[in-house]
């Protein structure tokens, strides 16, 4: 008898059936099963959020969330946020002001903004860094990602102009 588990989930609006060890984390799918190596594995305890992905609209880290947690949610990976050749405003804005030095925060960082705007779309600087406090960044100090988020909530990247 097998000791995996049926999973179940979308991912980047793609429905997925997989069979899972019980203690497999969602970011070893993600990555290993998956091959969306965008997420980011790096702490491992769930402190610097590299491993951020957006699970049913909410940011988690997903090393720390069991695969089958995930069973029949949706989740959004940074691979899922340009559509159709098209980048998302955020990433837009990120390359605009430089808000990324190594890249290797840069995907956690992006989907805890992306859960941020799809919640609020106008936050204040303040809403940012409270969205931002589960993401850590050795190399760029902040701001330049605080500036490229305000000129999204200040409604300077449209999708529509966006590409």
């Amino acid at each position: 008898m097998s000791s995996k588990k049926e999973l179940k989930f979308t991912v980047n609006g793609q429905p997925y059936d997989l069979f899972v060890k019980p203690n497999t984390l969602l970011v070893e799918v993600i990555r290993n099963e998956l091959g969306l190596t965008g997420t980011k594995r790096a702490c491992n305890s769930s402190s610097c959020g590299a491993c951020t992905v957006i699970m049913d609209g909410l940011a988690v880290k997903s090393c720390s969330v069991l695969a089958l947690q995930a069973n029949g949610r949706e989740i959004t990976t940074v691979e899922g946020l340009a559509k159709d050749g098209k980048l998302d405003p955020i990433q837009k804005a990120f390359l605009d002001h430089g808000a990324y030095q190594c890249g290797f925060c840069t995907p956690g960082m992006l989907m805890s903004s992306k859960a941020l705007f799809n919640d609020n779309p106008t936050p204040t600087k303040m809403e940012i860094k409270e969205a931002l406090d589960g993401n850590l960044c050795r190399c760029t100090g902040y701001n330049s990602i605080i500036r490229a988020l305000m000129d999204v909530a200040k409604g300077e990247y449209k999708e529509d102009k966006v590409g």
